[in-house]
């Protein structure tokens, strides 16, 4: 399965996790410091729902979370 929502065209973007260490100055240490960076990827949140189609046709179809709250597509 493509992780791709069929409505908006959302789809994975990579990013990346930074480890910091120490105290911060705010809190009274000499500041953190970055340990390491690690690659990873933000998936979209993809529910799989039964789409009702302009032409009045029934589809499961791969769609974000965010298009369902926006209204985008209507269930059957």
């Amino acid at each position: 399965m493509a992780r791709i929502c069929q409505i908006t065209g959302k789809r994975p973007t990579r990013g990346g996790i930074i480890n910091r260490k120490g105290l911060t100055k705010k809190s009274g240490g000499i500041g953190t410091h970055i340990t390491k960076i690690t690659k990873r990827t933000f998936r979209p949140n993809l529910q799989r729902v039964r789409v009702r189609l302009p032409n009045g046709q029934v589809k499961r179809m791969w769609v974000s979370v965010k298009a369902l709250k926006a209204g985008k597509v209507t269930k059957a």
